[in-house]
């Protein structure tokens, strides 16, 4: 069987222990929002290859919690990890389930990304289905729409699915050469891929087709360090399943025997039944090899049991096939005959299965195209019918028929004038849109030079002066008094000053970058005492933002932030900002007095005015919830 992989939800998985800490604290505090449900499928997708009972866990709660919200996104998020917990579960028909309910919601939501995802795993699953030219039909159309969006961070994995297809249908040279280029397109194009492990077991097993075993040992080995690496212990227990087969192919029973081993470690780990049914008749074998039956015969039965508790087709086949070749060589012939009888007869029902499916498909084309004709001779009477009375009225329709299309054309030029006018008026309203932020951000970032360089450097030296006099001058005590309370009134209006120009343009967002700004920011709030402002981000660490796009997502995070200080009457507040690889998401949370979100319809205020003109150029989506006495939550959506 092919390596295929089923697409997850998010990103890298290296760094994993520190990336699930900082998303269990971030849950522990996260209100019933839809941030909350990313949060806890995005737990989901990190424990999908090392711990499957957290993920199942996890992905229920974030279902509930998304269908509850009528959160399309979150709902859609769950049907894509629930295809991958159900894949690598062996549990197919279920994973084609929620792939199919996943393709629907992606289409009604319109977006590209997430349709090709889904067709590529119901590609994948069609190939474990044994339905090779399903599943190459359904790449090649994951091919056609990858090249249409021009989306080329999801061709090494596209690639790699090809060489699946190929090696599927035995065409292992074209196996190795797609395989190839995939990890060739991760290595030197640096896109995003936490699948290279996989994509290096499957270029293996196209070596291992084309019996270039030192090869495929070499691939096998790379994709094991590079499992280690990604901290996929799913990938790895499956490829030292692989590598069992090459090692058997060259004669290395006990090679074989420490792969099956680590395999079916593994596999307990994971608490993955249909690996673990597999590992142990692959140990089972090993030790057949090496010539162990008493504990060959021990591990046949218990993979035997697994597979018949959890109707694992192969599996069970595989087991029958290797107990036949145990009771041989322990001279119980009548066991090995029975056992080999077993493997066949499960063969044969499941190539009848095929059969009797693709006689019902044939049926029913048949009958479609019986239909058909029936239908088409129907058609050809009503037609011969009709004909006489066309000609009849045929002058008039074509008069009026050219009236209509006239005054038509005439309409649907109309309709494109007044289109195109639209169009001119939202360009413009965007170019001037953009020139207004650009030039209040020109403008701030001046005030702020002119405020420090100038006012501030005046004011120092002013203080220099006054303290240079003091020296110099005679006063009586009050006047002393005097002249000291003015120093502090000076000292005051420096800092005060320098705090409007650091306000206008923060040199933390110019130097340091959108993260290290906005955490400065929070952190000021808390000094001053006025809010307790919690900041957390996931995912910008290493994000370098173009610079108006930070600057306006600083702002209006900082409107949010000071609109709750003067009207939300809060204590806390939370502001999280997360990047995954098509959106920005920002959270700004209260406990204050709330209110009702209806009054901002007619809000004529500035700042409120800014919010929403900011984030229509950023072309995102805004969400406000909140009620009298309950808080406020706003969330923002931009697509990058």
């Amino acid at each position: 069987m092919t390596f295929c992989f089923v697409a997850a939800a998010n990103g890298q998985r290296t760094n994993q222990a520190h990336k699930v800490d900082s998303l269990l604290k971030l849950l522990a505090v996260s209100k019933e929002d839809t941030s909350k449900a990313m949060v806890l499928l995005t737990l989901a997708s990190w424990y999908e290859t090392n711990h499957q009972d957290s993920s199942a866990y996890y992905l229920k709660k974030g279902k509930i919690l998304s269908e509850a919200l009528k959160f399309d996104r979150g709902i859609y998020y769950y049907y894509q990890q629930s295809t991958v917990l159900a894949f690598t579960k062996g549990n197919y028909e279920n994973a084609m389930e929620e792939s199919i309910l996943g393709l629907d919601l992606a289409r009604k939501l319109k977006d590209s990304s997430m349709a090709i995802t889904m067709l590529n795993n119901i590609g994948i699953i069609y190939g474990y289905f044994g339905n090779f030219n399903e599943q190459l039909d359904y790449t090649l159309q994951v091919k056609n729409a990858i090249e249409s969006i021009k989306d080329s961070s999801k061709l090494s994995g596209l690639y790699h699915n090809l060489a699946n297809c190929y090696l599927n249908l035995g065409q292992y040279r074209k196996a190795v050469e797609t395989a190839g280029y995939s990890i060739h397109l991760y290595d030197n194009l640096k896109l995003r891929n936490d699948y290279i492990n996989r994509a290096y077991a499957t270029l293996a097993q196209g070596y291992d087709g084309l019996r270039n075993f030192d090869s495929a040992l070499y691939c096998y080995n790379k994709a094991i360090k590079e499992s280690v690496r990604l901290n996929d212990k799913y990938a790895e227990g499956s490829i030292y399943g692989y590598q069992c087969n090459l090692f058997a192919s060259m004669n290395r029973f006990d090679d074989m025997l420490k792969a099956a081993e680590k395999s079916l470690s593994l596999s307990k780990e994971l608490q993955s039944r249909q690996m673990m049914a597999s590992s142990l008749y692959n140990v089972a074998y090993a030790q057949f090899l090496n010539n162990n039956n008493k504990e060959a015969i021990r591990n046949i039965n218990e993979a035997l049991a697994i597979a018949t508790t959890d109707s694992l087709g192969d599996e069970l086949k595989n087991s029958y096939t290797v107990l036949s070749y145990i009771a041989a060589m322990d001279g119980d012939y009548a066991t090995s005959v029975w056992a080999r009888q077993k493997s066949d007869s499960i063969q044969t029902a499941y190539l009848n299965e095929k059969v009797l499916k693709n006689t019902a498909d044939l049926e029913k084309k048949y009958e479609t195209e019986k239909k058909d004709n029936q239908i088409k001779l129907q058609n050809a009477e009503l037609h011969r019918r009709r004909i006489i009375n066309y000609v009849l009225i045929g002058g008039a329709s074509a008069l009026l028929l050219i009236s209509l299309l006239s005054y038509r054309t005439y309409t649907q030029k109309q309709k494109l004038q007044q289109q195109r006018i639209a169009e001119l008026e939202a360009e413009k309203q965007l170019a001037a849109t953009e020139s207004v932020l650009k030039g209040e951000e020109q403008e701030r970032t001046r005030l702020a030079k002119d405020l420090h360089d100038g006012l501030g450097g005046m004011l120092s030296g002013i203080k220099y002066s006054l303290n240079t006099m003091k020296g110099n001058l005679i006063l009586t005590p009050e006047n002393a008094q005097a002249f000291e309370r003015s120093m502090d009134m000076l000292d005051s209006s420096i800092k005060e000053m320098r705090r409007v120009a650091h306000n206008m343009m923060p040199e933390a967002l110019v130097k340091f970058g959108l993260d290290t700004a906005l955490r400065d920011f929070c952190n000021d709030i808390n000094q001053s005492g006025a809010l307790q402002v919690s900041y957390q981000s996931i995912g910008l660490e290493s994000v370098q933002f173009e610079q108006t796009t930070a600057i306006t997502i600083y702002r209006i995070v900082q409107e949010l932030v000071n609109n709750t200080m003067k009207h939300a009457a809060a204590s806390t507040a939370i502001v999280q900002v997360s990047k995954t690889e098509d959106e920005i998401s920002i959270t700004v949370e209260d406990d204050g007095k709330g209110f009702d979100p209806v009054i901002l319809q007619g809000a004529k205020g500035i700042g409120w005015s800014n919010i929403q003109g900011r984030i229509e150029y950023l072309k995102g989506k805004l969400d406000i919830r909140s009620a009298p006495g309950k808080g406020t939550s706003v969330h923002i959506e931009i697509l990058t």
